[in-house]
């Protein structure tokens, strides 16, 4: 997993020295250019002369999802960098998603990130995008309609591939009965995450459909069904938010099952370390964030595309209490 994050970096410094040597060029200039051009990210200024291009990112975000934070984190720092306007909109209701992508498109933005994870109730609306003339970038969710809806590629983790990574690393642990836990239903990514799981543990997996706005009600659903099936002995949550709610409801149901999650936050690494939670599997949102504008503005400046067609991938990588404590300065300035 950890190879995949070295490549995504390999790329991006490969991508930053071409870059730096197409705009300083190789005349006796080109170290003064460098310089100036490091001045100026110290100021907080542009590193880079083209124009203020808008760039419009609209996502399936619920509100207070620490998820999004970190992904916008990374596209407010690429886009300061790329002299980028970045305008952000979010919506758990597809519908609604659709609707501020339409609203990007009436706004003539040069560029469009979207999040696929109800992918149906958006594919009209970013046929319009491709056809106005607008570059998309699908990030997060939606990898598998990408492609076919226009995109000039898509960044993120596949989601099957994570969840058979959960049911390694459960089989691993020597779990025997899991739980998965979705928040949101018709996410597709959520699915495949918990199909990918299934499919590579070695003992039982369900599926445990609950409110994911309402944690009381999430709460109470797990500690119900801990309480009536002692024997699972594996919570698996799709979002850092309902970890802790998790462990709260196995608590209060007097359980011993593990809980484990996917994505990472400070209060999830703060369990990891304390072993409140088994493992977290990290998607690398702040990369995801970061590329997505990046990449934008390269294919705006010298029409390049990443990908080769594939979609970019940024995880999973499986995160346990050694390798939080590893990463707890990112985690706690937002950027992991």
């Amino acid at each position: 997993m950890a190879r995949v994050r070295t490549g995504v970096r390999v790329v991006g410094a490969v991508l930053a020295v071409v870059l730096g040597a197409s705009l300083a060029g190789c005349s006796s200039t080109g170290g003064k250019r460098a310089e100036e051009r490091a001045k100026a990210d110290r100021a907080g200024r542009p590193a880079v002369s083209t124009p203020r291009w808008t760039f419009a990112m609209v996502t399936h975000a619920g509100d207070g999802d620490t998820f999004w934070d970190i992904v916008q984190k990374g596209a407010k720092e690429a886009a300061a960098k790329d002299n980028i306007n970045f305008v952000y909109s979010h919506d758990d209701q597809a519908q609604q998603q659709a609707q501020f992508v339409q609203n990007a498109i009436d706004q003539k933005v040069d560029g469009i990130v979207v999040s696929l994870a109800k992918p149906d109730a958006l594919k009209d609306v970013l046929g319009k995008a491709v056809k106005a003339g607008i570059p998309v970038i699908t990030v997060n969710s939606g990898s598998e309609q990408s492609a076919a809806y226009g995109a000039l590629t898509h960044i993120g983790q596949d989601e099957a591939i994570a969840g058979e990574a959960v049911g390694t690393e459960l089989t691993k642990r020597g779990r025997k009965k899991a739980v998965c836990i979705l928040h949101e239903q018709g996410n597709v990514g959520h699915e495949q995450r918990c199909a990918g799981a299934k499919k590579t543990f070695g003992g039982s997996m369900e599926n445990l459909y609950v409110e994911g706005t309402n944690m009381p009600s999430v709460q109470a659903a797990i500690q119900a069904k801990l309480q009536a099936d002692p024997s699972v002995d594996a919570i698996v949550t799709l979002g850092a938010p309902f970890a802790a709610t998790a462990v709260k409801a196995k608590d209060a149901a007097g359980s011993k099952a593990e809980v484990d999650t996917f994505d990472l936050n400070e209060a999830v690494a703060r369990d990891l370390k304390s072993g409140a939670l088994g493992f977290a599997v990290d998607q690398q949102p702040f990369l995801q964030g970061y590329e997505a504008i990046d990449l934008l503005w390269l294919y705006r400046y010298n029409a390049d595309v990443l990908g080769g067609g594939r979609p970019v991938l940024t995880g999973p990588q499986i995160v346990t209490a050694a390798e939080a404590a590893k990463l707890e300065e990112y985690i706690k300035r937002g950027s992991r």
